[in-house]
């Protein structure tokens, strides 16, 4: 699925396709530990809170500049990320 990986911060992220509608896409993705996950986000995949404390995924677009549209998933809607769209777009 992912090929190579870019060091982000501390932290090695991978690179895998974007979500539906996005597949083109070449997304950097890293995963945060519970321990980590200390402020709730809303997930684009299902729009549920990401709460503090929950193992989850951060994406963004590999282009240059695209960290600055990360987002924080669910583990699981990015693994479901190719079989449903966003349920939020932000601009």
């Amino acid at each position: 699925m992912g090929s190579g990986g870019s060091l982000f911060g501390n932290a090695l992220a991978r690179e895998e396709s974007g979500p539906a509608g996005d597949e083109g896409e070449r997304y950097l993705v890293r995963q945060v530990p519970g321990a980590r996950a200390t402020k709730s986000y809303r997930c684009p995949g299902c729009d549920q809170e990401v709460r503090p404390g929950v193992a989850h995924i951060v994406a963004w677009p590999s282009d240059p500049g695209g960290a600055d549209d990360r987002r924080h998933w669910h583990t699981g809607c990015w693994s479901g990320r190719s079989t449903r769209g966003l349920t939020r777009r932000w601009s």
